[in-house]
């Protein structure tokens, strides 16, 4: 479990690399070197929230009581790609002032007062946006936080049902063991009483027996 989570650590690490290589390149690129910098850049940034949501997948997969380290680094990298997209978007405006400006043309100058505007304005948008996408952030986290604790509540229920299931299986068993222990002395009794009247039967028909044979040696001496 743990090595599948370190091969999706090495492989984030290797495209965000690249990633950050990338964002530093576009503003001194121009024209379509720029469009086909800002595609590749939007498709590995697709693929490193990938590789977290399949890292997220295997840190729910670890057991509670080693789940924290995991946990802390995930969200490390999820910091990191915030960042990383943060940058791109700077960018990306950087960007399309550049394309206005050579549109424009030597008007650009009389508008340039425009352009800041327009830019401040872009700007607060993507403020806005950021701040959306970290209200979503911390929703999924509380989110995933009430899943943990849900996990661990109904762990924490199903060792107390196992533990209570232990102590009624050895309750029913020294209860069986008394039952057992009761009818073993009473059968026992019952043969020692059983044993004691056969004696007594035996004696008195060694005492009948001695009687006859005393009586038959008497009446025998004295017929004669």
């Amino acid at each position: 479990m743990s090595s599948d989570f370190e091969t999706y650590e090495q492989d984030f690490g290797t495209l965000t690399a690249d990633i950050t290589s990338r964002i530093g390149k576009i503003p001194k690129l121009g024209g379509d070197e720029k469009k086909n910098m800002v595609v590749i850049v939007e498709k590995q940034l697709e693929e490193a929230r990938e590789l977290l949501e399949q890292m997220d997948l295997e840190v729910r997969e670890i057991p509670v009581q080693s789940r924290g380290m995991h946990s802390t680094r995930l969200k490390s990298y999820k910091q990191e790609l915030e960042k990383l997209e943060k940058d791109f978007k700077r960018s990306r405006i950087a960007y399309s002032d550049e394309v206005r400006d050579e549109l424009l043309g030597d008007d650009g100058n009389s508008s340039a007062s425009q352009l800041i505007k327009l830019r401040e304005e872009r700007a607060h948008l993507l403020d806005n946006a950021e701040k959306l996408e970290r209200s979503s952030r911390r929703l999924e986290a509380g989110y995933q936080i009430a899943v943990e604790t849900e996990q661990v509540g109904q762990e924490i229920l199903e060792n107390l049902h196992h533990d209570r299931e232990k102590i009624q299986r050895s309750r029913d068993r020294r209860m069986l063991s008394e039952v057992k222990s009761g009818r073993s002395s009473r059968i026992l009794t019952g043969m020692l009483r059983r044993i004691i009247q056969n004696r007594i039967l035996m004696f008195i028909l060694g005492v009948i027996i001695l009687f006859t044979v005393v009586l038959a040696i008497y009446f025998s001496v004295r017929g004669l």
